[in-house]
């Protein structure tokens, strides 16, 4: 099966990633122009803390290629204000604003993100994702550990939601398993050795389902950035070798 493997990282509006991944030519306005030739996905946080504007939108689906998606972080009125109790409204308005990307086929996933002091409560998440629009890919981030249990990862199957594999530091790391017909990882730790990505490159390669969506964490620094597309050249390296 012919994998889609996406890389990128959560942002990249970072003029800290001068020069090392941005050109010191390149304008800040043209940072996401020069960042689709770099890497195929973004991690959209952007849209945690503010609903997306219709300009906003045409500019970014104007600014990337075929192919490239987008994925978003849910609002943090779903997640973190309501907690996932009587989203219906604040839900049909998340998703109006991204109608656009729906229409140009550039989503990737969604991305819902719980709070750290948010305890497990297996038939509030089912309940939950059994009432949100059909035809997404949904990957739900635990951020608490009493999330971790089999009872939840059932639900994940049911839905077909990825569980977020988080492999963190200071944030919450998640086991890497399967709930969903596609798989989702946030990489947050500082640093990644040629090694472990010659690791994760491996793994998505040889992954039984597709898509894979995968994201280094953003800081100021390019760490993140250079590392997705380190994995991304490693995963062009190896389609050559299949191929030769």
């Amino acid at each position: 099966m012919a994998q889609e493997i996406y890389a990128g990282t959560s942002g990249w509006a970072y003029a800290g990633w001068k020069p090392e991944f941005y050109p010191k030519e390149v304008r800040s306005k043209d940072f996401l122009n020069y960042y689709v030739t770099q890497l195929n996905s973004v991690e959209v946080n952007f849209t945690f803390r503010s609903l997306l504007k219709a300009k906003t939108a045409e500019s970014w689906l104007a600014n990337t290629p075929p192919g490239f998606v987008f994925t978003f972080k849910a609002h943090q009125a779903i997640t973190h204000f309501r907690r996932l109790r009587d989203t219906d409204e604040i839900v049909k308005k998340f998703f109006a604003t991204l109608e656009p990307f729906w229409e140009a086929k550039k989503i990737g996933a969604i991305l819902i993100q719980l709070p750290h002091n948010m305890k497990s409560d297996a038939p509030l998440l089912e309940g939950f994702l059994a009432g949100l629009p059909k035809g997404a890919r949904y990957a739900v981030e635990f951020r608490n550990a009493s999330w971790l249990n089999d009872g939840v990862y059932d639900v994940l199957k049911k839905r077909n939601a990825a569980i977020c594999v988080t492999e963190g530091e200071a944030e919450l790391t998640t086991p890497d398993i399967v709930t969903a017909d596609f798989s989702y990882y946030r990489f947050r730790r500082e640093t990644y050795t040629t090694k472990r990505i010659q690791q994760l490159a491996e793994q998505f390669t040889a992954a039984p389902f597709s898509p894979v969506f995968s994201y280094f964490k953003h800081e100021e620094t390019p760490e993140g950035a250079l590392n997705a597309v380190k994995l991304m050249n490693t995963l062009a390296t190896a389609r050559e070798q299949r191929t030769a």
